[in-house]
């Protein structure tokens, strides 16, 4: 009797330690993996992507370049015969009426741009214009009822987020690769510590030669970037490239289609970037946002109140902390737009609803 009361006790004793160590630890949250299909994303891209083939004039000979057409016909009693040269690449259907985006580096300085739709179509293509700061150009080909993608809000893609590449890397056509969104507001170095003044998404998923200008699209199949560059040191994939974010290139074509050139937006500031060391020695007790080091006379911050050590830390409430952040929302802004902006002064937060400017100091539009 007694030993089946010591029994108990110990059983009572070994559960009572087992539930207090399992409630005494975190248990694993009961999740349940999210399946992402990106089959109907891909399917109702892939039309929507183009091959652009282009044709350049080049001579073949580099005597030409050196001495001229002219001295070469006095000389020689004619001039050395030009030879096309082909390059292609990708583009993106914007609209059912033909409009297409692709890089500017890909149709640049081209006598002839063909455009070959999915279904085999070929068509003569009209370059509308171009923004090489941007590498964005502006296509234009002579059809309707065409399957087009829809512009994603690029500031709403997030990190992890599923992406698809789709162009024609290495010549093969309608090529999808898939990958994740690795980075936002990304600025690339140029060399010598220098960095571009362009702002990129950062993917995953591969991308080659032959894909610029091509498509990166979500998992609803709507554009959230103009693929434009990878990170190689042999010009081939090596695990990451970079995207042209959508709210930028949807911009950009909107002037190149109304105006023919960019509508450029200035605060009239120059800005800094802050970390521990600078913002200890300007007295900041946070690093977050953006120092204000000068402001520009009669810009659009100094006709707001905008004063020198003025610290940026949202910009129509998107926060800014680079100053890949502050170009990445300029760049999707026109002289005339406003923008709310909320700075920090002396500890003190204060919103101005700033004009944007252009680099003349008005609002005025400009035409090519």
């Amino acid at each position: 009797m007694m030993y089946k009361n010591v029994s108990k006790v110990l059983l009572i004793t070994v559960l009572s330690v087992v539930m207090a160590v399992t409630s005494g630890c975190a248990q694993p949250e009961n999740r349940t993996a999210k399946y992402v299909d990106l089959t109907e994303a891909a399917e109702s891209s892939v039309n929507a992507v183009v091959y652009i083939k282009t044709e350049f004039t080049q001579k073949n000979s580099v005597w030409d370049d050196f001495f001229g057409g002219t001295i070469w016909e006095h000389f020689f009693g004619s001039a050395p015969s030009a030879y096309p040269v082909q390059a292609a690449g990708s583009g993106v259907i914007i609209s059912s009426d033909g409009y297409i985006v692709t890089n500017n580096h890909v149709v640049e300085d081209a006598a002839k741009v063909t455009i070959t739709l999915n279904d085999k179509r070929e068509y003569e293509g009209e370059i509308i214009g171009t923004d090489p700061a941007s590498d964005l150009a502006l296509l234009k080909i002579k059809e309707t009822r065409l399957p087009y993608l829809k512009f994603a809000n690029s500031d709403s893609v997030r990190i992890g987020e599923w992406v698809l590449a789709i162009g024609n890397p290495m010549g093969l056509n309608s090529t999808v690769t898939a990958g994740i969104i690795s980075a936002k507001a990304r600025q690339l170095n140029t060399g010598r510590n220098t960095y571009s003044d362009e702002v990129y998404l950062q993917t995953d998923a591969a991308v080659n030669s032959g894909n610029s200008g091509g498509a990166l699209v979500n998992a609803s199949g709507k554009l959230v970037g103009i693929n434009t560059a990878i990170a190689s040191g042999n010009g081939y994939y090596t695990g990451y490239s970079f995207a042209i974010p959508s709210n930028i290139v949807e911009k950009i074509c909107y002037d190149l289609q109304h105006f023919g050139t960019t509508q450029q937006a200035y605060l009239g500031v120059s800005i800094m970037e802050l970390n521990a060391t600078n913002a200890k020695e300007l007295n900041l007790s946070d690093v977050n946002g953006i120092y204000v080091a000068e402001v520009s006379e009669n810009g659009a911050a100094s006709q707001n109140g905008f004063q020198e050590g003025d610290v940026i830390t949202h910009i129509d409430n998107t926060p800014v902390n680079s100053l890949a952040e502050v170009r990445g929302v300029l760049k999707t802004k026109s002289p005339g737009d406003k923008v709310k902006v909320v700075l920090v002064r002396d500890n003190e937060k204060m919103t101005k609803n700033v004009t944007l400017l252009n680099s003349k100091g008005t609002t005025d539009k400009v035409e090519k």
